[in-house]
């Protein structure tokens, strides 16, 4: 599980950073690959990736300005054109199948696979063996969702050592008790998987959150992340600026992060008026609240490692 960050700017393309896009990378999970948020030009900036418009499986929309969703229709008519035949499912506010639908239909687009389009409401919005993702309403100036993608346990490690001292050979028995399931052993013998696997592993959490003032639904969204992505358009210096459009400074940010106890929190969506000799400035403004602080660029990659404690 992987974070990369395909644009990390705010409100227009600028020439260090475009707009907003972040990949959450499942290639070893799932074989795919979610996208949150489509900016401009974001179908642009993944040329300059290995990352393959067809593996993408879902897109999550935090909100329906501009400089989050132009680059939707573009995506999704580029990955038909590529060869992408497998279902794409676009979640987001209301007002987002509308704008699919028109934008399609308008440029005469032909998609050869299926589109679902989700507009969503607060709760869970998706979940299954592996994953569940939630949505909160924030607080911006249109409905922004923040998005809080939780893995499900993993089984524990299986113990072969104990297998090999019953005689059991490497096979598909090995397979079927790392599934959780009961086998019947060749002499007649039937083992419980329990017994031969440690104990399973909790299940990691990333939080992406759209743009949004300082809220109780930041907190709620972020509680005890491997990753917190937050906006940070503005200096802890603007703070007034800030909560007059409706964003967050860096040290709200930081406040959040240490307020939800995460393990790391990154920095994006960073305004356009701040040079990338001010970058470092903003990064340790952050600091100062929250230590382990770091800021997106472009093209940024953030692994999640496995957690080293077991699940309860």
């Amino acid at each position: 599980m992987n974070v990369f960050f395909l644009g990390t700017g705010a409100g227009v393309p600028a020439k260090l950073r475009n707009v907003t896009a972040i990949a959450l990378k499942l290639l070893e999970e799932r074989g795919s690959i979610w996208l949150f948020d489509c900016g401009e030009a974001t179908q642009h900036q993944i040329l300059h990736t290995s990352i393959k418009p067809r593996r993408i499986e879902k897109i999550f929309i935090t909100h329906l300005h501009g400089d989050h969703i132009y680059g939707l229709p573009g995506l999704l008519a580029s990955r038909s054109f590529q060869g992408g035949e497998s279902p794409v499912t676009v979640y987001g506010p209301k007002g987002l199948k509308e704008f699919l639908e028109v934008s399609l239909k308008v440029s005469k687009t032909y998609l050869k696979y299926p589109l679902n389009i989700v507009e969503i409401e607060e709760g869970i919005i998706f979940d299954d063996d592996q994953f569940t993702v939630v949505a909160k309403l924030l607080e911006h100036g249109l409905p922004s969702f923040g998005y809080r993608i939780v893995e499900k346990d993993r089984p524990g490690t299986l113990l072969v050592d104990k297998l090999q001292a019953l005689g059991v050979p490497p096979g598909p028995i090995y397979k079927s008790i790392k599934d959780g399931e009961p086998v019947n052993l060749p002499d007649g013998r039937r083992v419980e998987a329990s017994e031969f696997l440690g104990s399973p592993q909790q299940g990691r959490v990333v939080t992406i959150l759209g743009d949004t003032r300082s809220c109780e639904a930041v907190e709620s969204l972020a509680a005890h992340a491997d990753l917190l992505i937050h906006e940070a358009t503005f200096s802890g210096e603007d703070s007034e600026l800030a909560h007059e459009y409706f964003h967050s400074t860096t040290l709200q940010a930081g406040e959040a992060a240490r307020n939800a106890k995460v393990k790391k929190l990154c920095l994006t969506h960073i305004s356009s008026r701040y040079n990338p000799e001010a970058w470092e400035r903003l990064v340790q403004e952050a600091r100062t609240v929250f230590p382990e602080t770091i800021i997106a660029e472009d093209f940024l990659e953030v692994p999640i490692p496995l957690r080293k404690d077991t699940a309860d």
